[in-house]
């Protein structure tokens, strides 16, 4: 049976080519294809230079740097910084931590929290424009990209064309060179789990233990897949950061953005003549702005969710305007409420350091206090008590109450240990113990210690005692409860 002609049309969502154009279906025709989703759009990058570019690779260097650097960096007999898992040790320079150190992680991973509470609420996406790993290892691949492949005309125009051998062999190299960076980082990451000299070793020959090459490979070709090809997409899609950014954001947030008072309306012009015969605004319309974006938005559209803050788009402006004999700030760092107000340098600041600002500042820096603090005074070993299992208490010839415990002391020094125990609680409550406390440095030891108590000193029953242990070169004392049983 035939529909009647004023019937809807199924509507069926499918991914199409952005450039696709509608098509109009004939009369009493099928479903109506019409797109809901763009297909995605390879970004190509032009480069550029300024100080906001340079400020940029800055970073890269610094970053680059601390991270393939440290697991080189010796620290007496072992490299400075060690997460020795296999042993359950933590090695930062002088710092000694086990897993019962873990509030210190708590601590650090708050610190960071607030932190970048803090940064978004001064100035927005500076993690992500500069120093977020993603954007790091994006500008180095793209780096090597524009080397071998060339900047942004000649590589549009290399894709396009037919593959020869020219393609081929900077196609090819770029690869070989993506890969070894990716694998090399991978490398590093591992190296500061395993000792990278070890590591190094069965790389030559090739023994990698299992886990080991799994995390190499693993974290490589993450680098190599996210720095190479994912890029924006990454920060797009797939990092929450973007989506939550605005709860942080607020008028007064630094920010990069377009006066657009000073340059709409747009167009281009010759460089002599004056825009304001023409009734134009600064913007030229050349649109560099959005040809050297790495997310590929345009500035001039408004603040968006997949600006990364990385100013190369004020970088270029300014290059502009410079040929133009334009005043320079037409796109630049600054915050919504100074571009409508017209606010100078002073004003911006004075309404960058508000309330909320001022609290996220005081309480990082408590923390850290505390946190330092904390490291600072922190006791040379810990101690661990426990009582053996095997019995709760026995009587010895003479009527001798024994109970015996298990102490696991913990080194967290990096020289050795000599230990001395002392029990309170119960009149002549006396440890004895069949060998010294003598714990090696950075070593984790278990040592038996019998306490015995002289018969008719206590009642039959459960007692409090605490268990005083103290090194020989050190005056701190700790102190450990503990209960001794005397049968029935």
């Amino acid at each position: 049976m035939k529909p009647p002609e004023s019937a809807a049309r199924t509507v069926i969502p499918i991914a199409v080519s952005k450039d696709a154009s509608p098509i109009s279906p004939p009369e009493g025709a099928g479903p109506l294809m019409v797109s809901l989703y763009e297909a995605h759009q390879k970004i190509y990058p032009r480069s550029v230079s300024g100080k906001f570019a340079r400020l940029r690779w800055a970073t890269v260097f610094l970053t680059q740097l601390l991270f393939y650097g440290l697991p080189w960096l010796p620290w007496g007999e072992r490299q400075a910084v060690l997460f020795d898992l296999a042993a359950r040790r933590f090695y930062i320079f002088k710092l000694v931590l086990y897993p019962q150190d873990f509030i210190y992680l708590t601590g650090l991973l708050v610190i960071c929290a607030l932190s970048l509470f803090l940064f978004t609420a001064v100035a927005g996406r500076l993690w992500c424009g500069y120093a977020c790993p993603q954007t790091v290892y994006t500008e180095i691949f793209m780096w090597i990209e524009r080397k071998t492949e060339g900047d942004r005309i000649a590589h549009m125009r290399r894709d396009e064309g037919p593959w020869n051998w020219d393609k081929l062999w900077r196609k090819s190299l770029k690869q070989v060179l993506w890969l070894a960076v990716g694998l090399w980082t991978g490398f590093t990451f591992v190296g500061y789990f395993t000792p990278i000299h070890v590591l190094a070793g069965e790389a030559a020959q090739w023994s990698f233990g299992s886990w080991e090459m799994f995390w190499v490979f693993f974290y490589g070709f993450a680098t190599y897949g996210n720095a190479g090809y994912l890029r924006e997409q990454v920060c797009k899609h797939m990092c929450p950061y973007a989506r939550f950014q605005s709860a942080m954001f607020d008028k007064d947030t630094l920010i990069v953005g377009y006066d657009q008072a000073r340059g709409e309306p747009r167009g281009s012009r010759a460089r002599t003549a004056d825009p304001a015969a023409l009734s134009l605004g600064a913007c030229i319309d050349c649109n560099l702005c959005v040809h050297v974006c790495p997310t590929g938005i345009d500035i001039r559209d408004g603040l968006q969710y997949e600006c990364i803050g990385c100013g190369a788009c004020a970088d270029v402006c300014d290059q502009v305007m410079d040929k133009m004999h334009y005043p320079r700030g037409l796109v630049k760092y600054s915050t919504e409420h100074a571009i409508r107000e017209r606010w100078g340098i002073g004003e911006i600041w004075r309404h960058v350091f508000r309330p909320r600002v001022l609290l996220y500042t005081a309480v990082v820096w408590l923390i850290i206090g505390i946190l330092t603090i904390s490291l600072v005074t922190r006791a040379p070993f810990k101690v661990d008590v426990e009582r053996d299992r095997k019995s709760l208490a026995r009587e010895l010839a003479g009527g001798v109450i024994e109970n015996v415990f298990r102490l696991q002391i913990m080194n967290v020094t990096e020289s050795e240990l000599r230990l001395h125990v002392q029990v309170d609680g119960l009149p002549g409550l006396r440890p004895v113990s069949e060998e010294a406390l003598i714990v090696a440095p950075a070593q984790s030891r278990w040592f038996v210690l019998r306490l015995q108590l002289p018969p008719g000193q206590a009642t039959p029953g459960s007692h409090p005692i605490h268990f005083e242990i103290d090194g020989q070169d050190d005056t701190r004392v700790l102190k450990e409860k503990a209960v001794f049983i005397v049968p029935r």
